[in-house]
C-alpha cells in the first residue's frame, strides 16, 4: 500500500516540505536510478532493502535513514524476502543546520519523529507547517546523534590530534574524553581513516615537523619538542621511519631543492632580459 499525502508549495524558507508519504513495499519492488531536484529522507520502519548512489551500495535495515541529496542519482530496491516499509518526506532546504552527505544513518530514535508526521494526514491547511516543524526536530535529533555516531567520534579525536599534537598525547586519554572504551574506538578509527589512531598521530606530528624544519628553518631539536618528543633520538627515528631520511638529511636535501630552484628562476630572468 502507498500513501502519498498532497503538500501544497508554501515557499517557506530555509525549510520547504513538497512531499511526504508511506509504502508498505513488494519484494523486490524498485525506484531508480533517478535524480530529483530536493533532499528526501526515507525513515525504514520494518523490513529492509538495499540503496545505491554513484558512492556506493549499502544495506538498509529497520532503524535506518536513507538520505537523497538534490540532484544526487539514486536507486533503492527493496528486499526479496524482508521487504522493507518506510516513512518519506522530501523538502527544499536552502541551508541546512548540520552537514549530510548521501548515504545511510542509523537513528532508531528518528522513528519517532518520522511517525509523528503521519498526523499531518489529518490536516486540511496545516500540513507544510507541520511538516516544517517535524523536520527541524528531525535536524535536531541528527545533530545530537552525530556526537555519538562513530564518525562523529573520529572526526572529533583528529580535531584534538591536529590542536594538541605538541603535548604527549595518549590514545586512551583521547579514548577516555570521548566517554567510549579504547579498543571500540581504535576499530571505529581505523575503519574510518585506514590507520590506527597512533599512526595517525604520528603522521600528523611528521608532516607538522618536516615543514617547521623546512619551510620554517627551525633546527630538529627545536622541532622535537615541537611536535612532542623530550627526546631527540626518538623524534629522529620516527622521522626516518616516515621519510626514509633522517632530519639533518631531509633539510639538506629540501635545500638543494630550494637551491636548484633558484638558480634555474635566476637564470630564466636572465634569459628574459636578454631577449
Amino acid at each position: 500500500m502507498r500513501v502519498i499525502e498532497k503538500i501544497i508549495d508554501q515557499q517557506y524558507s530555509p525549510v520547504n516540505p513538497v512531499q511526504f508519504g508511506y509504502e508498505d513495499c513488494t519484494p523486490r519492488q524498485r525506484f531508480g536510478p533517478a535524480v530529483r531536484t530536493h533532499w528526501i529522507f526515507h525513515y525504514v520502519t520494518s523490513g529492509c532493502g538495499e540503496f545505491t548512489t554513484c558512492h556506493q551500495t549499502r544495506k538498509v535495515k529497520s532503524g535506518d535513514m536513507f538520505v537523497i541529496a538534490p540532484y544526487e542519482q539514486a536507486y533503492y530496491e527493496a528486499d526479496s524476502k524482508e521487504p522493507w516499509n518506510y516513512i518519506w518526506v522530501g523538502f527544499e532546504a536552502t541551508n541546512l543546520p548540520l552537514h549530510l552527505e548521501p548515504g545511510v544513518i542509523h537513528s532508531p530514535g528518528a522513528g519517532k519523529v518520522f511517525n509523528s508526521m503521519l498526523e499531518c494526514s489529518t490536516m486540511a491547511n496545516g500540513k507544510s507547517a507541520f511538516l516544517v516543524s517535524k523536520i527541524w526536530n528531525l535536524f535536531a535529533l541528527l545533530i545530537d546523534e552525530s556526537e555519538q555516531n562513530p564518525a562523529g567520534y573520529v572526526e572529533k579525536a583528529i580535531n584534538q590530534m591536529q590542536t594538541e599534537y605538541m603535548f604527549p598525547l595518549k590514545i586512551s586519554q583521547l579514548a577516555e574524553q570521548l566517554h567510549i572504551d579504547r579498543s571500540y574506538f581504535c576499530n571505529v578509527f581505523r575503519e574510518q581513516t585506514g590507520k590506527s589512531p597512533q599512526q595517525y598521530l604520528m603522521m600528523i606530528r611528521m608532516q607538522k615537523a618536516a615543514d617547521l624544519m623546512v619551510s620554517h628553518k627551525e633546527s630538529p631539536i627545536t622541532v622535537a619538542a615541537s611536535v612532542g618528543y623530550s627526546d631527540i633520538y626518538g623524534f629522529s627515528r620516527m622521522f626516518k621511519k616516515t621519510f626514509g631520511l633522517s632530519p639533518r638529511a631531509y633539510i639538506a636535501k629540501n635545500r638543494e631543492k630550494d637551491f636548484s630552484a633558484g638558480n634555474i628562476e635566476q637564470q630564466e630572468i636572465i634569459d628574459n632580459e636578454g631577449n
